[in-house]
């Protein structure tokens, strides 16, 4: 069965000089500020719609390994990913760099490194991502 994932954006005035808010509509986890300074230049205290993306590809990507390599005999104690998503003013979304450690007992450096690169192909968000570079690094605890 489907299940749908909502959030909602509001935005005020002008790009450069407006601001707006997204929120969480399916788990009410909260509402959190967006502007255009935080997504050109960065901000450690407003969100971007690049820093939602990379929320989103680490879960995925997270999910995606554990399964694979629970499927593999070896499920890890596990596995830790930060997603940077890179957004160049004018051009876009350039790219994913999915950083990945993990805990996997039993299993070569080797086996792990094929196993991550498969999670990063099937992920469903690298899938959806796939109009933009997504690279890879994992490695074991």
């Amino acid at each position: 069965m489907p299940v749908t994932s909502e959030a909602a954006a509001t935005w005020t005035g002008s790009l450069t000089e407006g601001s707006g808010t997204v929120a969480f509509s399916s788990s009410h986890l909260g509402t959190f500020p967006l502007d255009w300074k935080a997504r050109s230049e960065g901000s450690d205290t407003t969100t971007t719609p690049e820093e939602l993306i990379a929320a989103a590809h680490a879960s995925c990507f997270s999910m995606a390994l554990s399964h694979a390599l629970a499927e593999n005999g070896t499920p890890p104690e596990r596995v830790d990913t930060s997603a940077s998503v890179t957004f160049k003013p004018g051009v876009g979304i350039t790219g994913s760099h999915l950083n990945v450690n993990a805990t996997v007992p039993g299993l070569t450096p080797a086996a792990f490194q094929e196993l991550a690169e498969g999670a990063k192909t099937g992920c469903p968000v690298s899938q959806a991502l796939a109009g933009i570079d997504i690279t890879l690094e994992a490695t074991l605890a």
